[in-house]
């Protein structure tokens, strides 16, 4: 459970003549809320003295108890010994002093973001703290750099940015600013690792990796559901379900809290002008009326009670005796297509119960995607998780054809074809001569404009977005998209049948992205415009989404399974749909497309997987 404390060995010890060899032993904490109180626990638990500071006993009392409950849960949970429990107390001192830090090797800030505070906490440091002391903030959002300006010695000043709750989350951005001495920054990049953390070396610039990357999504989405575009359950859904974010983008602004947000975005948006990072006006109004999130009982949702995660029903609640209805009689599908994806559709409804008639372009397509669903089914009886009748009679509802007339009698046909707009224009056109009236044509497109398929018949009020996710037959996400000419009746239909393969549907209007890609495309752009601009390494960038944001993937392995010319295509739909400058694609993606570099199936993307 502990380490001895770090001797930081540096390359150049000359950097800092007093320091050959930086030994931290002491480590001083300053404020002691939930983040303060935290960082005490991490640096205590692997073997440092540590004193905590705060500015009253209240507020010493507080950091004192958060920390006792915290050890107190470990030792319930048996992850903590009452012996161990005992020296890990016994390891820190707390103080309502600055002075009594004067034998602390690092110092560790973690008090409220303002600029002035901070900086005036480092101008008393400068005057106790020995010449080779180390001063770190943990801002997670304010320059490191204009702190650092209130001492007289700004090399030895770094951020060491950990995340809530610190005891937990293994990533700590270690934030260098122009003037940290590299010695500093390599002694605190092995003290974290000491701590059983993860560092991240980053520059300073506002956000730093996570926060920036993070926070620039949370505020489009904020964006998203101010614009009406979808609910905030369908938002949410939408990031879970199709992307496996364990929380929705509102969700977790109410976690964060809104006022915290908007103060991290306004920083963000000073420091650097992205409009992507300029708050979106909701969040002010919402703040202003005290509705901060979680912690004030009201954000985007309602909640049990201040600081309760349990939501309670309020006038946005989805009616739950409100549920879509088959408006239109479906019994048999149609599935245009023969690739991955139209295969993946074919085995949702057949295992749904519906009858399926899918056209591939020649018979050995045909043949392929039967025996796509019979490779797929088979894994599910050699897992348990079907019975061989039940693979048999899925079976039995396929019938594969070249002819699309043979689609004369359908209730449905989903179309799941290449993401070329005049392929799938042409191919409406066809359907529309070829099924009988009534007929719901619906399209999987992940970014194409529904309304010009619609168009391209005489029918467009059948015409509905149905996008699936890939693998379809795992993932339990489906868009709806209605078009301004889709009838309610076909968007009702479409939602309740969603509902009865099993999966999650969530509604919006016909505009390039529809939430998932529209959320999610951007946030990956920023990301290679991160690593364009050198300001840390593709494994860093990963590292800091995944372990400090909880996410399934980091943005550059998401974009090597993806595919960097699947992801360019989309971005540029965004581009052209919202002219918004900052989702024109990063040159670097444009630049790897060019090269063929275009991720896991070429073997090169943003990394090089023919030596792996």
């Amino acid at each position: 459970m502990t380490s001895a404390p770090v001797t930081a060995t540096t390359s150049d010890p000359a950097q800092d003549p007093s320091v050959p060899g930086r030994t931290f032993r002491t480590v001083g904490v300053i404020g002691l809320g939930t983040m303060g109180a935290g960082i005490v626990e991490v640096f205590a638990r692997h073997g440092y003295d540590v004193i905590g500071v705060d500015v009253d006993t209240e507020g010493v009392d507080r950091g004192r108890q958060h920390l006792e409950n915290s050890t107190g849960r470990a030792v319930r949970r048996g992850k903590l010994g009452e012996d161990e429990q005992a020296e890990l107390l016994g390891r820190v001192r707390y103080a309502t002093d600055i002075a009594d830090l004067a034998g602390a090797d690092l110092v560790v800030e973690a008090v409220v973001e303002s600029l002035e505070v901070k900086k005036g906490i480092f101008r008393a440091l400068e005057q106790v703290v020995a010449p080779g002391a180390v001063l770190a903030t943990n801002t997670s959002s304010l320059s490191v750099t204009e702190i650092s300006t209130a001492n007289a010695h700004p090399g030895r000043v770094i951020g060491i940015h950990f995340f809530n709750p610190a005891p937990v989350q293994g990533l700590v951005e270690v934030v260098r600013t122009v003037v940290t001495e590299p010695a500093v920054l390599e002694d605190v990049t092995g003290l974290v690792r000491s701590l059983g953390k993860n560092p991240v070396v980053c520059g300073d610039k506002a956000g730093f990796i996570a926060n920036t990357l993070l926070f620039g999504y949370l505020n489009h989405a904020v964006s998203m559901f101010e614009q009406r575009y979808a609910t905030r359950e369908d938002i949410d859904a939408a990031m879970r379900f199709g992307c496996g974010y364990p929380m929705g983008p509102l969700a977790l602004v109410d976690l964060i809290g809104l006022d915290t947000t908007y103060e991290i975005l306004e920083t963000m948006y000073r420091q650097g002008r992205d409009r992507l990072h300029a708050p979106t006006p909701i969040l002010k109004q919402m703040v202003t009326a005290g509705m901060l999130g979680r912690k004030s009982g009201r954000g985007f949702y309602t909640y049990e009670a201040a600081d309760s995660p349990k939501t309670v029903r309020d006038d946005m609640t989805p009616d739950s005796d409100d549920q879509p209805e088959l408006r239109h009689h479906v019994r048999t599908v149609g599935v245009v297509g023969t690739g991955t994806m139209a295969t993946g559709i074919v085995e949702v409804f057949a295992k749904g119960g519906y009858d399926v008639v899918y056209v591939g372009r020649s018979s050995a397509k045909v043949d392929g995607v039967r025996a796509g669903v019979a490779r797929s089914l088979d894994k599910a009886v050699q897992r348990g998780k079907i019975e061989e009748s039940v693979k048999e009679e899925v079976l039995g509802r396929l019938t594969g054809t070249t002819s699309l007339d043979d689609l004369g009698q359908v209730d449905l046909v989903v179309e799941a074809i290449a993401e070329d707009l005049g392929i799938k224009t042409t191919l409406f056109e066809n359907l529309d001569e070829i099924c009988k009236p009534g007929a719901i044509l619906a399209t999987t497109t992940s970014s194409l404009p529904i309304i010009a398929c619609a168009q391209a018949t005489k029918r467009p009020q059948d015409v509905v977005g149905m996008h699936f996710f890939n693998p379809a037959a795992v993932m339990k996400l489906v868009e709806v998209v209605s078009t301004v000419a889709t009838s309610p009746d076909v968007t009702e239909t479409t939602q309740a049948l969603v509902g009865k393969l099993g999966k999650v549907a969530v509604s919006c209007g016909d505009r390039a992205g529809f939430i998932v890609n529209a959320l999610l495309f951007p946030y990956l752009n920023d990301a290679v415009r991160m690593l364009e601009a050198h300001y840390a390494s593709a494994d860093d960038i990963d590292t800091a989404m995944k372990q400090g944001c909880a996410l399934p993937m980091g943005p550059f392995e998401l974009l090597d399974v993806v595919g960097n010319d699947v992801s360019l295509a989309i971005q540029r739909e965004l581009y052209l749909e919202f002219r918004e400058p900052g989702f024109a694609p990063a040159p670097l993606l444009e630049q790897l497309v060019t090269a063929g570099y275009l991720g896991r199936k070429t073997q090169r993307g943003f990394r090089d997987y023919s030596r792996r």
